[in-house]
């Protein structure tokens, strides 16, 4: 993950309320553009930023469910 994509997922997490998402939310409307292969290795280089800390205040709950891998935008990181 590029810091420029970095940087764009930190702007959308901003407009994001606090509580449980999915990647595709915050990716943006060219999700459902992208091969199925793009959303794997987004969503897995995603994941692996939130756990490297890239992404203060969003944790990995470790839980898949209705479309994805679940996260949670914490009130005050």
């Amino acid at each position: 993950m590029t810091d420029e994509e970095i940087a764009r997922l930190r702007h959308q997490l901003t407009h994001l309320p606090a509580g449980n998402f999915h990647f595709p939310e915050i990716y943006g409307p060219t999700w459902d553009q992208l091969y199925i292969g793009d959303k794997v290795k987004s969503g897995h280089a995603f994941m692996n930023a939130v756990r490297a800390g890239k992404f203060p205040g969003i944790i990995d709950t470790g839980i898949k469910k209705g479309g994805g891998r679940v996260y949670q935008k914490i009130e005050n990181p």
